[in-house]
Formats: structure tokens, C-alpha cells, sequence
């Protein structure tokens, strides 16, 4: 029986999230002070945490709980 081909999707899940925060790092420089801009800021700031997230979690130094 053959194992299914699995990809790896990390890089390219931590990649599309980078992109994803400088875009709205991009716009947010454009915008006045308010609302909306502090959204945008957020939202760059969740993606750079769900990176740093992923790396922790594929790191080898990672121990399954005992």
C-alpha cells in the first residue's frame, strides 16, 4: 500500500502571512490616525504572532507533553 505524498506548507503558510502583513502594514502607512488604521495594525500584528506561532510549533526543540 503507498503512503499518500504529503507536502510541506509551512514555508509557504509562513510566507503567504508575511505577505499578508506587509500589505497591510502598506496600507496603514497611507491612512490618517483612527479606526481603520489601528484595524489594519492589528491585523499585521495577529499575522507576525501566527508566524512566529508556527515556528515555535515545527521547531525540533519542541516536546510533546509528558
Amino acid at each position: 500500500m503507498a503512503q499518500p505524498h504529503r507536502v510541506a506548507q509551512s514555508s509557504t503558510f509562513e510566507f503567504s502571512l508575511a505577505r499578508e502583513a506587509i500589505n497591510l502594514r502598506k496600507q496603514a502607512e497611507g491612512m490618517p490616525p483612527g479606526v481603520r488604521r489601528d484595524e489594519l495594525l492589528r491585523k499585521a500584528g495577529r499575522a507576525d504572532v501566527a508566524i512566529h506561532m508556527t515556528e515555535w510549533l515545527n521547531s525540533p526543540g519542541l516536546q510533546p507533553p509528558k
